[in-house]
C-alpha cells in the first residue's frame, strides 16, 4: 500500500480557510440577527390575520422561520467549528463538532433551505396571494424576505463547495430528514385543528385528495433534494473523498458518521 497522501491543511489553514470562516461569520450573524428582527419586530395588524386563530403557533407556524433558525444554528456550528473542530479531510480523530456539523448539512440545512427557497420563490412566480399576500410587504421587509428565502440558497450552496464533508449513510441522512420534515407536517394539521386555518393559503384551496398529493411531494422533493446535495457534494470533493478512502483503506483511525462497516463500504461504492 502507497504512502497516504497528508490531509489537506490548505483547507484548514491561510486564506482559504480566514475567508471560509468569514462566510460563516456573516452567514451566522445575518440568519440570527434575521430571526430576531421577525420575532421583535415584525407583527401583522389585525386585518392582515386570517381569522381568530391565526395566532395559534406564533411565527412557528411557518417552515420558513424553521429553516432560519436551523440556517443561523448551522452557521454558528461551523463557526465554532473552525475554531475548535477541524475542516481537514482525514484527521486522525473526527471531533464531534464536525461530525454533528457535516450530518447536519446533510441531513437538514441544504434540503430544507433549498426546499424553502424553490418552492416560495416557484409558488411567488405563479401566483404570490397563495403563498406571500402582496399586502404583507408592509410589514414584511423586502431584505428580511430575501434573507429568508433567497440567501438561504446562497449560502448552502457557498458551504457545500468550500466546506468538505463526507456524507453520512443514505439511510441516517434520510431518517434524519423524514423525521424533520414530518414532525412539521404534523405541525401543521396541529395549527389546522387548533387554530382553525392552513398556515398556507394554497392549502385552502385544495380538497382533501389535493392536500394529500401535496404533502406527498413535498416529501419526495425533500428526497429529490437530500439526492442533489449528496451528488454535488460528491462531485466537487471527489479528489478529496479518494483521499480519505486511501487513508482509511490505509488504517487510519478515522471516525466517520457511518458507524457500520457495510454502510461505509455502500458509501464509498457510490463515490
Amino acid at each position: 500500500m502507497g504512502k497516504v497522501a497528508k490531509s489537506n491543511d490548505g483547507y484548514q489553514r491561510g486564506a482559504y480557510g480566514a475567508l471560509r470562516t468569514l462566510m460563516h461569520f456573516i452567514a451566522a450573524i445575518q440568519f440570527t440577527y434575521s430571526v430576531y428582527y421577525d420575532f421583535r419586530y415584525v407583527h401583522f395588524p389585525p386585518e392582515l390575520k386570517r381569522g381568530p386563530g391565526a395566532d395559534f403557533g406564533g411565527k412557528l407556524k411557518f417552515l420558513t422561520v424553521w429553516d432560519a433558525i436551523l440556517q443561523a444554528v448551522y452557521f454558528t456550528i461551523c463557526l465554532l467549528n473552525d475554531f475548535i473542530g477541524t475542516n481537514e479531510v482525514a484527521p486522525k480523530r473526527m471531533p464531534l463538532i464536525r461530525k454533528v456539523k457535516d450530518y447536519t448539512l446533510a441531513a437538514f440545512a441544504f434540503p430544507v433551505a433549498l426546499n424553502v427557497g424553490v418552492t416560495f420563490w416557484t409558488l411567488m412566480a405563479i401566483d404570490r396571494e397563495l403563498v406571500f399576500p402582496k399586502a404583507l410587504d408592509a410589514v414584511f421587509p423586502g431584505w428580511l424576505n430575501h434573507v429568508m428565502h433567497t440567501n438561504i440558497v446562497i449560502f448552502m450552496v457557498l458551504e457545500i463547495c468550500t466546506s468538505f464533508r463526507q456524507y453520512p449513510s443514505r439511510r441516517a441522512g434520510l431518517t434524519g430528514l423524514g423525521i424533520f420534515m414530518s414532525a412539521y407536517l404534523g405541525w401543521l394539521h396541529v395549527i389546522h385543528h387548533y387554530g382553525g386555518i392552513w398556515v398556507y393559503p394554497v392549502l385552502e384551496v385544495l380538497n382533501m385528495p389535493q392536500r394529500i398529493a401535496f404533502f406527498a411531494v413535498s416529501l419526495a422533493f425533500c428526497v429529490g433534494l437530500y439526492l442533489l446535495g449528496e451528488f454535488f457534494n460528491n462531485l466537487i470533493w471527489t479528489k478529496e473523498l479518494k483521499q480519505l478512502k486511501s487513508a482509511t483503506s490505509a488504517g487510519g483511525a478515522i471516525s466517520t458518521p457511518c458507524e457500520n462497516p457495510t454502510e461505509q463500504q455502500a458509501f464509498m461504492d457510490i463515490v
